[in-house]
């Protein structure tokens, strides 16, 4: 068994693009979490909300903004049994708002992160990490959260140096 999970939220449907509506069958971080599937041992679990947000784009983003402002915990349709095997966390998510997407927040505040290492991964299109480590610390009290990985959206397809390079500095590779 993998001593490292890759957890990621993903959204397909209706997308932005450096200015632009795409539809895509597959979301970013999905993407991205492909790729560093085939650089690493590591099992995966994709956090899904049981009522996920609508699939068109500017609905989506007022659910987010939304949920955001009154501090939702969205139910999930499934969480692993434990975390406790694992050492390593790698938690990849879209940037909402400024932040993690609220899914995110009810998967970490399920688990105890004490002494465990994560990894912060945030696909975006331009506004980075935002306030997702400092944040991500606050919902995981007690793990070492390291420095993370932002990668832009409309170039999920071509983020394999850059994960190869972020990985193998935190000992993964």
């Amino acid at each position: 068994m993998a001593k490292t999970l890759i957890a990621f939220f993903s959204r397909a449907d209706e997308n932005y693009f450096g200015g632009a509506m795409r539809y895509v069958k597959t979301g970013n971080t999905e993407i991205v979490c492909d790729i560093m599937d085939d650089m690493i041992a590591a099992d995966k679990f994709k956090i899904e909300m049981k009522d996920p947000y609508s699939p068109v784009y500017m609905t989506c983003i007022e659910q987010a903004k939304k949920g955001l402002r009154e501090k939702a915990r969205p139910e999930l349709k499934s969480m692993p049994d434990s975390i406790d095997q694992y050492e390593t966390i790698i938690l990849a998510y879209p940037n909402y708002w400024g932040t993690m997407p609220m899914a995110v927040v009810t998967f970490l505040e399920h688990f105890d992160f004490a002494g465990k290492t994560i990894l912060p991964l945030c696909t975006n299109e331009g506004s980075g990490m935002g306030s997702s480590e400092r944040d991500i610390k606050k919902y995981a009290p007690g793990a070492e959260v390291r420095k993370g990985l932002s990668i832009t959206g409309s170039n999920a397809a071509g983020s394999g140096s850059a994960l190869l390079h972020w990985l193998t500095a935190n000992g993964l590779v």
